[in-house]
């Protein structure tokens, strides 16, 4: 009886990985990833109705959240927010409501931090003690944050700054502000707490403390981000204008079918962890013309970081980027650098950066873990990016040491990022102090990266170190710097096909002993140019030409 039973749960066992390999397909361009949206009853509810006054002065906390559950309570339909300035504290969506500011509305919320409860939620990738975010979601289907007016979450209040970072005006009148100064006073900071907490490098982690009661002296410290949506799905955010946030703008964890279309994010410039838009740990989801001008990463793909993150082991996938333009920010389009629970199956393309810090990045680190797989990009435009077009780190926030000092000892683990299956078409780039840089792992090289079609101007051109299986083909670069165009250390299997290039005073400069396999073909070179330099025990029979 045991034999039988034992047997027909391995046929059932069976059968469902064979039904999960039948209806799972690899995606394509010709078969991108669907996204299902909200869909909302027509009945209107106006937050007039339930009390809300538009003078900037009285707090309408009360009104909004009573608009947003009589609206759920009643099958749903749309929370109105008319034109004017509505103040509010932290408002709690429910499911099947769409909250629509109409164009000339603003929502913005208090400074008064008492407002705001402490919460346990998630910061980069770990559970943390927050301030609770000023518009939050949890355990929700059907919602929508929709509309032509601003949601500004007041975050200059919670946000320290340097002196340099600001006018000698602006540095004037945020001392005046109130607040207290750093020792040097180079540093304005929002409160004595705030402060205290910043010198001790107080953690939030949870783990580090027995409940949230141990995090009351430096609640203050404890930056909200505006948006948190956690555990939804089908999800829209349209049209509305995010801004001023304490920290991250938009961030949704764990959720499915996840729409943001025609949004504009908006953060200073030096604002700390400022970053646009992070997703993180999310299923179908589409980021599409929208327009972002930041103080950190622009639009940043997560998944929870180090062990945490792997024994969450939600990968965030199946994503759209699409149309979206993006000024000022550390990246235009991020993978990272927490991103332990992996990500996959994502498509970028027709988005324009200019001014960014970075174009394409992807970034991580030992101890993150998780994989980055099957990421396709196509017709991306940068201009004037201030460091790297295309950039792949494994060291971030760590110090890289020259290849003479480095230590190559490390062995593959739970804890190795794994970057692989890439491939980017047409991409153009006016400007960068990098057209690509890669730099990998010993014990784990990046790889399988393609670059097709592309065309680079960068004051240099590539720069390559553990890398494998890299193809570039059809690649135009100009080059500007007393470097050599191509930079390659301990590579392998590197191909060059169909290479164009101007500016560079020498071609290539191999590094390293384990470089081998390097491919140039059908490739014209000027006579002038300085063609190999060999270092490091690179040999000469590790590159071949034709």
């Amino acid at each position: 009886m045991k034999i039988k039973i034992l047997t027909l749960s391995i046929l059932v066992l069976s059968m469902q990985i064979v039904a999960q390999t039948k209806t799972s397909k690899p995606y394509s361009w010709t078969n991108l990833p669907v996204i299902t949206k909200p869909t909302f009853r027509k009945d209107t509810f106006n937050i007039v109705r339930y009390g809300a006054l538009a003078n900037g002065l009285r707090l309408n906390t009360d009104a909004i959240n009573s608009a947003i559950s009589a609206c759920n309570t009643r099958g749903g339909g749309t929370v109105l927010i008319p034109e004017g300035m509505w103040l509010s504290g932290p408002i709690y969506l429910k499911s099947n409501v769409n909250l629509h500011l109409t164009q000339g509305a603003t929502l913005l919320f208090t400074s008064d931090k008492t407002k705001y409860k402490l919460v346990a939620g998630i910061y980069e990738g770990k559970n943390a003690a927050r301030n609770e975010s000023p518009i939050n979601g949890t355990n929700l289907k059907n919602i929508g944050i929709t509309g032509k007016g601003i949601v500004d979450a007041n975050g200059d209040v919670w946000r320290a700054v340097n002196q340099s970072q600001l006018t000698p005006q602006q540095w004037k009148t945020k001392v005046s502000s109130g607040g207290v100064l750093s020792d040097d006073e180079k540093t304005w900071f929002p409160s004595e707490q705030f402060k205290k907490a910043h010198q001790q490098n107080k953690s939030m982690l949870i783990k580090e403390r027995n409940d949230l009661s141990g995090f009351a002296d430096m609640k203050d410290f404890l930056r909200p981000n505006l948006l948190v949506l956690k555990n939804c799905s089908q999800i829209l955010l349209e049209e509305v204008t995010f801004q001023n946030s304490p920290a991250w703008c938009l961030h949704p964890v764990m959720c499915e079918d996840l729409t943001i279309s025609d949004v504009k994010v908006k953060n200073p410039s030096y604002a700390q962890n400022g970053d646009g838009i992070d997703i993180e740990s999310c299923t179908r989801f589409i980021v599409e013309n929208s327009i972002l001008d930041v103080g950190d990463d622009a639009i940043c793909i997560k998944s929870g970081k180090d062990e945490e993150g792997r024994k969450r082991g939600i990968p965030s996938a199946q994503g759209i980027i699409s149309g979206n333009t993006v000024y000022n920010g550390h990246g235009g389009v991020v993978i990272g650098s927490e991103m332990s629970g992996g990500a996959r199956d994502i498509f970028i393309e027709k988005c324009t950066f200019i001014g960014t810090a970075k174009g394409l990045r992807f970034k991580s680190t030992r101890g993150r873990g998780g994989v980055v797989e099957n990421i396709y990009a196509r017709n991306v435009f940068m201009k004037d990016i201030d460091q790297e077009a295309i950039y792949f780190d494994m060291f971030y926030f760590v110090k890289f040491a020259t290849d003479g000092n480095r230590n190559e000892s490390y062995t593959v683990n739970e804890g190795t990022p794994v970057f692989k299956n890439m491939v980017f078409d047409n991409i153009n780039c006016h400007g960068a102090k990098v057209g690509i840089f890669i730099r990998g792992l010993s014990e784990m090289n990046v790889q399988g990266i393609k670059i097709l079609n592309s065309w680079l101007v960068a004051k240099t051109g590539v720069e390559m170190t553990d890398a494998s299986n890299i193809e570039i083909s059809n690649l135009r670069l100009q080059a500007d710097s007393k470097k050599p165009l191509l930079s390659i250390t301990n590579s392998e299997n590197i191909t060059f096909d169909r290479l164009q290039y101007q500016g560079a005073p020498s071609f290539l400069l191999l590094d390293g002993k384990r470089s081998e396999k390097i491919r140039i073909l059908n490739s014209s070179l000027p006579q002038s140019a300085q063609l190999i330099e060999f270092k490091n025990g690179a040999l000469a029979n590790a590159v071949s030409y034709r």
